[in-house]
């Protein structure tokens, strides 16, 4: 089949068109820019855009290169503009699911450094010094932000503000329940704290070793979500391989309008797939970024009561 100048510079606008919708798509999707009080070190922050922004062009180059392969194999603009968004979407959908095991390694984490306060207020060291204590200890899933939060500290910032900002930074609930026992214990002196976070630290283990139970089960379903956008791919990659005749009727316009239409129903069918298997995420259950004492009692108090029960 040959293809004439015009198909490909539509092919190349179309690509175009699909990869300036992507990156509108990852615009909205990422999260609110964290005020400048509450950010990670500068020298962390960095490092870790550096390595963002590595990924985001390889894999707009993996991107186009997919969007330009198959527009010059089938010459289909609207061919072009699906597999370019397959190539940006379809990874996240049959890959694994990391923003899962992130959360379970930050539970963990929280956990684990739940009970480095416990062991170090009980040597007798205030609130404040014992975090400065642990700073150098954390579990790596939440040193940074422990890092930014000994930062505030040593620039004079005050306590229940600066853990306020470390929930906000969290965002998990099971962190939720610990920093409102610490808010409480900063601004109304709690007693046996230790006691508290020991309790708390157990049940930051119980809720990550929940979690993975759950994974367990998801696991089946990913896997037939795996298989089903596998046969899918490649029965659709054979016919135009091996019978590329038999799609001759997609050449022509209304034949690439009907090609939309199917590659659509297959975009929400398999994003509907990726909701089922996909694990849900955990409601905030406290609001630490009340300014004020009461905002604070109130959620040192919710933390006590999920505590109890």
């Amino acid at each position: 089949m040959t293809i004439d100048t015009t198909t490909m510079i539509d092919a190349a606008l179309g690509l175009g068109a699909a990869v300036g919708l992507l990156l509108i798509a990852a615009a909205w999707r990422r999260p609110a820019a964290v005020p400048s009080s509450s950010r990670s070190h500068p020298l962390l922050r960095s490092a870790r855009d550096q390595a963002g922004d590595r990924r985001v062009l390889l894999r707009l180059a993996v991107v186009v290169g997919m969007g330009v392969l198959t527009g010059a194999a089938t010459g289909w603009v609207v061919g072009a503009v699906l597999a370019a968004a397959g190539a940006w979407f379809l990874p996240r959908l049959v890959g694994p699911d990391r923003a899962h095991a992130r959360r379970v390694a930050r539970i963990e984490a929280i956990a684990s450094w739940t009970e480095m306060l416990r062991d170090v207020l009980s040597a007798a060291a205030g609130l404040e010094q014992a975090i400065l204590v642990t700073v150098g200890l954390a579990p790596a899933a939440i040193r940074s932000e422990v890092a930014t939060l000994t930062a505030r500290l040593q620039s004079g910032q005050r306590l229940a503000p600066a853990l306020r900002a470390l929930a906000r930074e969290l965002d998990d609930p099971t962190a939720d329940l610990v920093l409102a026992a610490l808010v409480l214990a900063a601004e109304h002196q709690a007693r046996q704290l230790g006691d508290l976070l020991g309790s708390l630290a157990t049940t930051a283990r119980e809720q990550a070793a929940m979690r993975m139970r759950v994974e367990t089960g998801r696991a089946r379903t990913r896997t037939s979500v795996r298989v089903i956008v596998a046969t899918t791919l490649g029965f659709a990659i054979g016919v135009v391989v091996l019978n590329r005749a038999y799609l001759d009727v997609y050449n022509t316009a209304t034949g690439q309008l009907v090609l939309l239409l199917i590659g659509s129903l297959f975009a929400a069918g398999f994003a509907w797939l990726a909701r089922i298997a996909a694990g849900g995420r955990q409601p905030q259950v406290l609001a630490l970024d009340t300014p004020d004492a009461t905002g604070a009692r109130d959620g040192a108090a919710t933390s006590g009561g999920g505590e109890r029960s």
